[in-house]
């Protein structure tokens, strides 16, 4: 018998960037608003590292690959919080939190769940990349290695900053306040102590990415007004207490 979550949603509903990227780009960022997922993994979970079922989580990485055409594969990392790039399409998941593609024959993608996902393309539309940018990933250079990796002038780029947990709902530690200021002390700004404990901070991931891709030469930044933690149609692992699904962000090449 046909499921009727898929019968009633036979595709997920998608964020599309609003950015100016030229019209060879494509890329979405996946919502649990619909899909076949289930209980606290509802409706549409990429993960395969989550504890959900391994074959509703094959069923929404199937419906997600025909959104974006199966002459693409969707090039699925194991991510690690690093600053690893993958370069090239392999068909196993390699350990990496970024990608780049250069021509059409795959589609990058990351999976967040209030991580900051972050899309790049290039003025003329010939190359894209995307990192998975949490604070590890950001304080440990995900962005550098992806803008190094995508091979050209940093003011030829352009980044659009995805879905991610908003600076009222993150709190943090001295350590990550100190691992940022300490190499770049403008991102001070992105830090204020919190009201909740003293000697923590409440952190704007959206500044800090800023500021590290300002500090590169990146022409274009656009997006940062989300918050996963706020809004239902989004995964959060930090609201959902650790037990949630992953919105997957892709970018390919027409």
């Amino acid at each position: 018998m046909t499921d009727p979550a898929e019968t009633l949603h036979p595709h997920p509903t998608l964020v599309l960037p609003d950015w100016p990227a030229p019209s060879t780009v494509r890329a979405l960022v996946t919502t649990r608003e619909t899909g076949p997922s289930k209980g606290p993994f509802a409706a549409f979970n990429t993960a395969e590292h989550v504890d959900d079922d391994p074959s509703t989580v094959a069923r929404c990485r199937e419906l997600l690959q025909a959104e974006i055409g199966s002459d693409r594969p969707l090039l699925w990392l194991d991510q690690v919080h690093g600053a690893n790039v993958q370069q090239v399409y392999v068909s196993d998941a390699p350990q990496a939190d970024a990608a780049v593609a250069f021509d059409a024959g795959h589609a990058c993608v990351v999976q967040t769940a209030d991580c900051l996902p972050v899309f790049f393309c290039d003025r003329l539309g010939t190359r894209v990349g995307i990192a998975h940018a949490g604070w590890r990933g950001l304080a440990g250079g995900v962005l550098e290695a992806t803008v190094a990796a995508l091979g050209t002038e940093p003011s030829e780029l352009m980044a659009w900053l995805g879905p991610a947990i908003s600076n009222a709902q993150f709190e943090v530690g001295p350590e990550v306040h100190d691992a940022f200021v300490a190499v770049q002390p403008e991102a001070e700004s992105a830090f204020e102590p919190s009201p909740y404990r003293l000697g923590h901070y409440m952190a704007d991931i959206y500044r800090l990415a800023r500021l590290r891709l300002e500090r590169l030469g990146v022409a274009h930044i656009s997006g940062g007004h989300f918050c996963t933690a706020c809004e239902p149609r989004f995964y959060s692992h930090r609201r959902d207490d650790g037990v949630t699904g992953r919105m997957a962000s892709a970018i390919w090449l027409r």
